[in-house]
């Protein structure tokens, strides 16, 4: 499983998640789907290796004052599709307004998460972006990349509904998303961003807390993955009721990264 972790320089939670078996006996094709958090920070060499995979598409989920705020860099020749939106402008995103104004603590965090997640899904913006990335699986050749700032949330969910659609086993949907706590060292980062933490609002924040806040954990994907059957029935309602996945889209974007 570890093994479809890509280490860049400072190109963080970068994933292959295609390469898994599917229900109907088909195999998702490696190297067609890649997930990570932003490019901001990229190095040269990071830029390279990035440039050699050959992205077609990119899927950037953060909103427009997040991508203000740290701009993707770009291999030389680039040429992809870039797949954003201009919704939620105006805003800071609600995880900084929760750092910034809460008593961060692994309680406190696990709550944000989880509350986070039941909405996910059906925020104006993740509907538009999430709806055209399906599109674009169908309809594009070459691999994609979708990404947010950290690639575990909002990346997180719509690769697991990539894998819904698909067919992957829900138990390697589920390990695809845990991936983030081996892919990113938490342990490390943590410091770091407490250091942040306490510059930005006064208040220090516990070393557990920041790990907590920075990784994920099954029960905020089976969240969102609950309320999109309460509002919906199922993952395959949503796809087609909320994000136009049809039969004849899902059977082209099978045809194209399943074999």
């Amino acid at each position: 499983m570890t093994g479809r972790i890509h280490r860049f320089d400072a190109l963080d939670n970068f994933r292959d998640y295609g390469d898994y078996a599917t229900a109907a006996g088909r195999h998702v094709a490696p190297g067609s789907l890649f997930r990570s958090g932003h490019q901001a920070r990229a190095s040269e060499a990071d830029l390279e290796r990035l440039g050699a995979l050959g992205i077609a598409t990119v899927v950037d989920l953060r909103r427009p004052s997040e991508r203000r705020a740290q701009p993707s860099k770009r291999p030389s020749g680039f040429s992809a599709a870039v797949i954003d939106s201009d919704h939620d402008d105006g805003g800071e995103a609600p995880h900084i307004t929760f750092l910034r104004t809460a008593d961060l603590t692994p309680e406190s965090g696990r709550k944000f998460m989880t509350e986070t997640y039941r909405r996910l899904a059906f925020e104006p913006s993740h509907l538009d972006l999430f709806a055209r990335y399906f599109r674009a699986l169908g309809e594009t050749d070459g691999p994609v990349l979708i990404h947010c700032a950290a690639g575990k949330d909002r990346t997180g969910l719509l690769a697991a509904l990539t894998h819904s659609l698909l067919g992957v086993h829900h138990d390697d949907m589920v390990a695809d998303y845990l991936l983030t706590n081996t892919a990113v060292d938490l342990e490390g980062r943590a410091p770091g961003i407490a250091r942040q933490l306490e510059a930005m609002t006064g208040r220090p924040a516990s070393h557990d807390a920041v790990v907590a806040f920075l990784g994920v954990e099954p029960v905020y994907l089976e969240t969102a993955l609950a309320g999109i059957a309460d509002v919906h029935g199922s993952s395959d309602a949503y796809l087609e009721q909320a994000l136009g996945v049809d039969p004849a889209l899902r059977d082209r974007i099978g045809a194209r990264l399943a074999r």
